[in-house]
């Protein structure tokens, strides 16, 4: 973990804002009661993990604070993903914390969830946590140095396979076993994240944990372990500004629901600055839609600028057009948000 917080550390002074998936919440109450084995029935784990997660976080806020870092808990079950304003709750959040430089460490709320809210494993929890903040990469480090053409285990001719841009039935055939007693998952479930990430425009990279500064190499672009491309990735995956699938699929293939229409400031803030929309920049709704709908932006002549997903429903972004951010809460009882649509959840077209 000293060694984790370090690299993570160096990568982030240079200016990369990374997403910390960590496991261990089970494996530190096991150690806090001093128990070996892992317990078996959904109470037991939830009830050790609740022991345990403190103490994981006392020790990530300990070593990243030698390097002057602030890190967040962040807990996570799998319902997030499937409701649209939940979604963008969690995506604010880790945006923001981003923002201010905080590095947020994830995990599964295993203390609460329940069967049909698991994910199951950390391996698809990072697949989902990397299309949740459009990642430029995903980074699974493992026990394993990479994906092998056979068991390595029990193959000592098994090749590493440096470079994956299709996942076969075979892969999955070879990929049997789950890992070392601690975990929950082994390469079946990298694959299954691999998928995640493929299908999201995301490269992923599997790579021996114990590698010397294996974090900060794979950022520079050095080939190690495994590297999974998306389809159509052709500039080998390990560089930033990859267009995501996210971005594509607001920008080409999603049905908006209502339309706004901005004034010129707003649409050259948008265009030419890369900003968030803003209230005041709204002239009028047309539609109506509810909070994380997609929705159209377009100019007073009818030009579609963007699509995004908007923090507000049609009936208050109706009272609130014109008005400046710092009047949201009084306009409204609350503000969550100071910007209609953010940026990060917009496509300018």
């Amino acid at each position: 973990m000293e060694r984790l917080a370090r690299e993570i550390s160096d990568i982030s002074s240079m200016g990369r804002e990374v997403v910390l998936i960590s496991s261990g919440a089970v494996g530190a109450g096991l150690g806090k009661l001093n128990r070996a084995e892992r317990p078996r029935t959904l109470p037991e784990k939830q009830a050790m993990a609740s022991i345990g997660q403190g103490r994981l976080m006392h020790m990530y806020e300990k070593f990243f604070s030698e390097y002057g870092n602030t890190v967040a808990q962040v807990l996570l079950t799998r319902d997030v993903f499937s409701d649209r304003l939940r979604f963008l709750n969690a995506r604010g959040t880790l945006l923001t914390l981003l923002e201010w430089g905080v590095i947020p460490v994830i995990n599964e709320n295993d203390t609460v969830a329940v069967e049909e809210l698991k994910f199951g494993d950390n391996d698809t929890l990072s697949a989902m946590v990397a299309s949740l903040v459009d990642a430029d990469v995903t980074l699974i480090l493992s026990d394993i140095d990479g994906l092998y053409d056979d068991n390595p285990r029990t193959n000592p001719d098994a090749r590493i396979i440096p470079e994956v841009r299709e996942i076969t039935d075979a892969m999955f055939e070879h990929s049997h076993g789950r890992g070392s007693r601690n975990a929950s998952g082994g390469m079946f479930t990298k694959l299954q994240a691999a998928r995640i990430c493929m299908a999201a425009g995301i490269p992923m990279v599997i790579a021996k944990n114990d590698e010397t500064d294996v974090i900060r190499r794979i950022v520079s672009g050095e080939p190690l372990g495994t590297l999974f491309l998306p389809a159509g990735d052709s500039d080998g995956g390990r560089s930033p500004g990859l267009r995501k699938a996210r971005k594509h699929w607001l920008a080409f293939e999603s049905n908006p629901t209502g339309r706004l229409v901005v004034d010129a400031g707003a649409a050259e803030a948008l265009r030419v600055r890369g900003k968030s929309l803003l209230p005041s920049g709204v002239l009028r709704v047309e539609g109506s839609f509810e909070r994380g709908s997609v929705v159209s932006v377009e100019t007073g002549d009818g030009r579609e600028i963007a699509r995004g997903t908007s923090y507000y429903s049609s009936d208050e972004i109706s009272r609130i057009a014109g008005r400046h951010t710092d009047e949201i809460g009084k306009i409204l009882g609350s503000k969550d948000y100071d910007a209609v649509i953010h940026r990060n959840n917009m496509a300018v077209l």
